[in-house]
């Protein structure tokens, strides 16, 4: 899986950016078949918000979330997308 990890209006540090890809290779155990995976961070007064989009074949999952933290901000949108993930492979489980 590909991870581009990018950030809006601020400075990226190395340990918020460590933070995100490990937080992202939890998506790994749900579904082998990711392509890319693109996390953009914004951050605007209090609010920091976290947008997450996976490919997988055929189809484009997102996730966003807004907290005072980016690294909670991170951890809600990973677990969106999980249940996102789980609902997709089911779909293709009961195709075949």
């Amino acid at each position: 899986m590909r991870t581009n990890i990018s950030a809006r209006s601020f400075k990226l540090s190395d340990d918020l950016k460590a933070f995100a890809q490990q937080e992202v290779q939890r998506l790994e155990r749900y579904f082998d078949g990711i392509i890319d995976c693109n996390v953009e961070l914004s951050y605007q007064k209090d609010n920091k918000t976290s947008d997450i989009s996976v490919s997988v074949h055929g189809s484009l999952l997102k996730a966003s979330e807004t907290s005072e933290d980016f690294k909670k901000s991170i951890t809600l949108s990973v677990e969106k997308l999980e249940q996102q993930i789980k609902k997709y492979k089911g779909k293709l489980q009961n195709r075949h």
